[in-house]
């Protein structure tokens, strides 16, 4: 079947939902959180409601909407036996089965940004700002990957290879500790060769002039190393979206409502998240799943496992992993808590 929302038919809906984003994020910042300010646990699990409420009506309007585009769409209706019901309806459960796995996988990420702020000893009012920009880039480089992906995956060599990496990244996810050396970040190492770095923070400032030279604060560094690490995650997500659908625009749109929330989900999580300690495996889990779906389970379903069966085992998946965690603790001598920013960076300042 060809692409249901190719792109030269399509560019408007992307420019559309990319303006919408760009509007929300400007109203983010630039009008309902000016001022430095640390965010509480219910404003957190209020916006994390907000953007899962807003991703699930814009799949709502993205199933409406694809009922008529296929039906007036006379590409799609010569084909023999085309059913644009049941072609909405299968975008829409891509939709939300990329949206579930991409948001799911980011859980991951809020260990990072724990571990990012609290080396940089991001005080809590400046926290907002750095993963604000932080995720701002993300949105550039997810659409980047997403659009080398939609090229890649036109070979069939390529699917397997990215199917083979999955499965060997879930593994590996599975036997292995979330650590990160960020003493020996490429990325901290270039800032520090290229701008000198103030030993503080200049409030909310990423760049300061001192001595009739400019230079970089802690803020920008941190927000460096959040880039750099979501680049790593990203090449781990956008081959697991690309193995539940071929769609650009699912692939896109989904990937960026999940990030969307992350911000959100760390301070409602990000002092909790060792709490989750069996989520690990069920990440991998899903992560073998989606590989062993490329190289194997499309060719035994006639070239596409059923969406909905992916979508009941990706989330009866996580569902598990998260009930196990909190049914089962770990007992207390074997808990890490991970530390707020603040604790981490008072830690290492001694």
């Amino acid at each position: 079947m060809p692409e249901l929302f190719p792109f030269s038919d399509y560019w408007w809906l992307y420019a559309a939902f990319t303006g919408g984003v760009l509007v929300l994020l400007a109203l983010d910042l630039g009008v309902l959180h000016r001022g430095a300010q640390a965010v509480g646990f219910r404003e957190a699990a209020a916006w994390t409601a907000g953007w899962v409420a807003l991703a699930l009506v814009f799949n709502l309007g993205l199933y409406l909407y694809a009922q008529a585009a296929f039906a007036g769409d006379p590409r799609l209706m010569a084909i023999p036996g085309f059913d644009p019901e049941a072609a909405a309806r299968q975008t829409a459960l891509e939709f939300l089965t990329g949206y579930v796995i991409e948001y799911s996988l980011s859980i991951d990420n809020i260990f990072v940004f724990v571990l990012v702020l609290g080396y940089f000893s991001v005080p809590p009012q400046y926290q907002r700002r750095v993963l604000f920009y932080g995720i701002l880039g993300a949105l550039v480089f997810r659409a980047a990957f997403i659009a080398i992906g939609s090229v890649l995956m036109q070979f069939h060599w390529v699917i397997v290879l990215f199917g083979a990496f999955l499965i060997l990244t879930g593994v590996k996810l599975a036997f292995s500790e979330n650590t990160i050396d960020l003493e020996k970040n490429v990325v901290l190492r270039l800032v520090n060769r290229m701008l000198p770095v103030t030993r503080g923070f200049r409030g909310q400032r990423f760049f300061v002039r001192e001595g009739g030279r400019l230079c970089a604060t802690p803020l920008l560094v941190a927000v460096a190393c959040l880039e750099a690490t979501d680049i790593v995650f990203a090449i781990d997500s956008v081959p697991a979206i690309y193995a539940l659908t071929r769609e650009p625009l699912v692939v896109f749109t989904s990937n960026v409502f999940a990030i969307l929330g992350l911000r959100s989900l760390y301070f409602l999580l990000g002092g909790a998240v060792e709490k989750f300690h069996l989520l690990r495996y069920g990440l991998a889990a899903v992560l073998v799943f989606v590989g062993l779906k490329m190289v194997w389970l499309d060719g035994v379903y006639d070239g596409k496992f059923p969406i909905g069966m992916s979508l009941a085992i990706i989330v009866s998946v996580i569902a598990a992993a998260i009930g196990g965690s909190l049914l089962f603790p770990k007992p207390p001598s074997e808990a890490t808590a991970a530390p707020t920013a603040e604790e981490a960076g008072t830690a290492r300042q001694r």
